[in-house]
């Protein structure tokens, strides 16, 4: 059971502004946070007033969700999505649950008319991984329910939908909404979505490290490989050289989709499929220049942003989608998104749970300084402060040790422990570039002061 407490986490920076975003997100999430409904422990993750949980929203709210203190509610409603994968529905879930724990009536009529987005059940699984990295819960990697949902997710459903056997999950028409082929709900029918194949690509990548996390390193490889063979797939065959983009998804007759289509273009760089070079530029240049349908898919874009750079971009969007004046910004994705966006983007925040490593990397252009307070991580609590991009200060406020690789941007042949010079670490980094790094452990109620010399 988590002991840590709900809501505990707190934010301060140079910017007041930021702050006041982060206060207001932090406010509207717990609004929508239950424990007394016959479901169990759970938050609102669909349209406000539903009084229920939707597959998609709690994949991407449930880091948000963990940072609040929520990690019960996530827990149990990850589990709800997985026991409730059933052959009779092809190996999906409920797309939609409600805070009675049955099916949301809007999405669910029997088990051959139902709503159901291919791109959920990959989503998931990267989600599950997630949250054991968070959490160290090894239910996440143990529990007979989780990994009957992984591995018939990477099997059976697989099959069930990929009628035509090129790899790829389809839609045909005369599905209805029983298998949707992309997140972006139009009316276009598309066959395969370009973020149904990024969300195949997450889910096997994360099966894998699962599988390694769990010892079976047979299945590891394999399913290692059948990422890169995705991977291989959407960037060689789905660039589209004339558009000068990556085709948004494939249509039923065969044909590219070369418009933009919003998370058709922008899961593919969420879920790091895009690889690095100019296509990687091009595919980024084009989510900037054109975002988001609505506020659901503008939730996606400040954590994409953070981690591909573009952080005066990312801390504008932050602002944005808090604003008064943004249209529909109740929408609980919204204020989760914000929380998650500050932490592991802003401040660039990545566990790891099995080998009890932290990652930080700051992004606080323009900031000055930002700190986060009693952040959940693992059984501890942490704080965490970043300067300038150019020193991070970090206390493991409560719980027993672990390793802290702290970066920065840049190449830099030596940084400074407490005042000490130590030889860096120079790598390069997926979406971030060139950057220096430390592995220093931190013992219970120690403080670490790291710095660019």
């Amino acid at each position: 059971m988590n002991t840590l407490p709900i809501g505990h986490i707190t934010f301060d920076s140079s910017s007041s502004e930021l702050n006041e975003t982060f206060e207001w997100a932090k406010k509207q999430a717990l609004l929508y946070a239950h424990t007394d409904d016959p479901v169990g422990p759970w938050y609102e993750g669909a349209l406000p007033g539903r009084d229920a949980f939707c597959i998609r929203d709690i994949a991407h709210q449930s880091t948000g969700a963990h940072l609040l203190g929520l990690r019960e509610h996530n827990k149990n409603m990850l589990y709800q999505f997985a026991r409730h994968i059933s052959a009779d529905r092809d190996w999906c879930s409920y797309w939609e649950i409600t805070k009675d724990g049955v099916p949301a009536p809007v999405d669910y009529e029997n088990d051959g008319d139902f709503w159901y987005n291919l791109p959920a059940n990959f989503d998931l699984i990267d989600c599950c991984l997630r949250q054991y990295q968070w959490t160290g819960d090894k239910d996440y990697i143990e529990k007979p329910e989780m990994i009957h949902f992984y591995d018939r997710s990477v099997t059976d459903y697989v099959r069930c939908w990929d009628i035509d056997g090129d790899g790829l999950p389809e839609h045909y028409v005369h599905y209805g909404r029983r298998g949707i082929a992309s997140y972006v709900e139009d009316g276009l029918h598309p066959r395969v979505g370009g973020d149904l194949v990024a969300a195949l690509y997450a889910g096997y990548r994360a099966y894998s490290q699962i599988q390694t996390l769990r010892g079976h390193q047979d299945l590891s490889h394999k399913y290692t490989q059948k990422a890169a063979h995705i991977s291989e797939i959407y960037n060689q065959d789905w660039w589209n050289e004339k558009a000068g983009r990556f085709n948004g998804a494939i249509m039923q007759d065969g044909s590219p989709y070369t418009a933009y289509y919003a998370s058709a273009h922008y899961l593919p760089l969420y879920f790091s499929l895009v690889k690095n070079g100019v296509r990687m530029s091009s595919a980024l240049l084009d989510v900037v220049k054109h975002g988001g349908n609505n506020v659901e898919e503008r939730s996606y874009l400040a954590e994409i942003y953070y981690n591909y750079g573009l952080h005066e971009i990312a801390y504008s969007m932050l602002l944005d989608l808090s604003s008064p004046h943004t249209s529909r910004r109740s929408y609980p994705e919204v204020s989760y998104s914000v929380i998650s966006s500050i932490i592991t983007g802003m401040m660039g925040m990545a566990p790891n749970a099995a080998d009890r490593v932290l990652v930080t990397l700051p992004r606080i252009n323009p900031l000055e300084w930002a700190t986060a307070m009693n952040v959940p991580l693992w059984e501890n609590e942490i704080h965490l402060t970043h300067r300038n991009n150019r020193e991070s200060i970090l206390v493991n406020a409560s719980g027993s040790g672990f390793v802290w690789e702290a970066r920065f941007p840049g190449e830099w042949g030596a940084l400074s422990v407490d005042g000490t010079e130590c030889q860096a670490e120079v790598q390069h980094v997926y979406g971030s570039g060139i950057v220096s790094s430390i592995r220093l452990c931190v013992e219970p109620g120690q403080k670490i002061v790291v710095g660019v010399l």
